[in-house]
């Protein structure tokens, strides 16, 4: 039985793509063979940083670096379905080339649970045509056809409507979802779930949590109090009225790993992320800084003094300094010239930048041009190839059927 879930996170920044990728390529979660790459790649190694760079790359190359920048999907087999990580591998590939066609994918099998599950990271920019990936509501259904219709081809267990994977039904109150907004249509039918509260609670607590202590003081505040206890195997999550969750009572109805293992991944994976935004965020900053002592320097040169450019200061502030950062040189010589030669020569960079961007793309766009021509003209000699060698084998067997009936019928008399 396969599960395909869409993740419904924020995709609309580098930052989450990139650690996205990282942690489906990540180490000790998967191995190189259980990997692969759909779409262009020009990198003989994978590692996240480069399919990273090969999936900025494809962005920049239609100028639709904006917006959504991936998707993410895992499809996960239950732990007794009788499956290899190398079959979990074919499934992801097959789906993907159907599902996301045109579309640079990587495919990754982690193994790191009791249950291999695979997972999905699609660019949203076609490497085809630089059309944007766009999925409604309707394709949910439609990508759980196409999943259960995979799995009949390969001879594995389909998820029977509202029952369990060895074929038991689904009690009255209990529901397998993942978004929230499953879980709100959930809400809608049935109510006064506390089960559901509780595991709402815990996806709102897991946000940006980094600890076991920030995790059970932000359920507090959600009210529910959690008893986690080392030398207890399970923890067990109670409300205001005394009603009790226990962990593993939410992994199996909501199909979420909320396990003492499961939530320290939770908050490494926080931490981890947190810590690369700051650092970036930090390296931004001190390059910032630096402009601005060369600005505050140029200010000082001869015939200036620093209190007469805050408002060219202000200026360049204001302006993102594209061009400065570009072009180094032009911070300096900003304070060296007139406003209206500083705006030409910021406008002949701009250009400049403008035609060399034009420039590579076509090149590559023209590179793809010619590929794909060869690849038609290859094809078309193939082609021919066949349908001359066939014309061939036609006249040798009429020959052949002409002799044979010469020597049926005998001499003529």
């Amino acid at each position: 039985m396969a599960i395909n879930k869409t993740i419904n996170k924020r995709t609309n920044s580098h930052g989450a793509m990139r650690n996205c990728i990282e942690y489906v390529l990540r180490e000790g979660k998967t191995d190189q063979h259980l990997v692969h790459i759909i779409g262009p790649y020009p990198y003989e190694e994978v590692n996240y940083d480069l399919v990273y760079q090969s999936f900025l790359e494809e962005k920049r190359l239609w100028g639709k670096d904006s917006g959504r920048m991936y998707a993410h999907n895992v499809i996960s087999w239950h732990k007794d379905e009788k499956i290899t990580p190398e079959q979990a591998l074919e499934f992801g590939i097959a789906f993907a080339e159907k599902w996301f066609s045109g579309f640079q994918t990587v495919v990754s099998v982690h193994k790191d649970k009791d249950h291999i599950h695979c997972h999905l990271v699609t660019n949203s920019v076609s490497y085809e045509n630089g059309k944007k990936l766009h999925n409604s509501r309707k394709d949910l259904e439609r990508v759980k056809q196409l999943t259960n219709q995979m799995c009949r081809e390969r001879g594995l267990t389909v998820a029977g409507k509202g029952k369990h994977f060895d074929g038991s039904q689904i009690e009255t109150g209990e529901v397998i979802a993942w978004s929230k907004d499953k879980y709100n249509l959930f809400r809608q039918q049935v109510k006064d779930s506390f089960v559901a509260d509780c595991a709402m609670a815990v996806l709102k607590a897991l946000e940006n949590c980094t600890s076991k202590e920030k995790f059970i003081e932000k359920m507090k505040q959600f009210g529910w109090s959690v008893n986690w206890i080392e030398k207890r195997k399970h923890i067990t999550f109670q409300n205001q009225e005394g009603k009790k969750v226990r962990d593993s009572n939410l992994c199996k109805t909501f199909h979420l790993d909320i396990s003492k293992e499961g939530l320290e991944n939770e908050f490494n994976g926080n931490y981890e992320r947190i810590r690369a935004e700051a650092e970036r965020s930090k390296g931004a900053e001190n390059e910032l800084a630096g402009y601005y002592r060369q600005v505050e320097a140029a200010c000082t040169g001869p015939g200036k003094d620093i209190g007469n450019c805050d408002n060219r200061e202000k200026r360049v502030t204001s302006e993102i300094s594209e061009d400065e950062r570009v072009y180094t040189g032009i911070s300096g010589k900003d304070t060296q010239f007139e406003d209206g030669k500083t705006e030409a020569l910021l406008q002949e960079s701009r250009n400049a930048r403008r035609n060399s961007e034009i420039k590579r793309r076509n090149s590559a766009s023209d590179n793809r041009t010619v590929r794909n021509a060869e690849i038609k003209s290859i094809t078309s000699a193939e082609q021919r190839r066949l349908e001359e060698q066939k014309r061939i084998d036609e006249q040798e067997r009429a020959r052949a059927a002409r002799k044979r009936n010469k020597r049926r019928s005998g001499p003529e008399l």
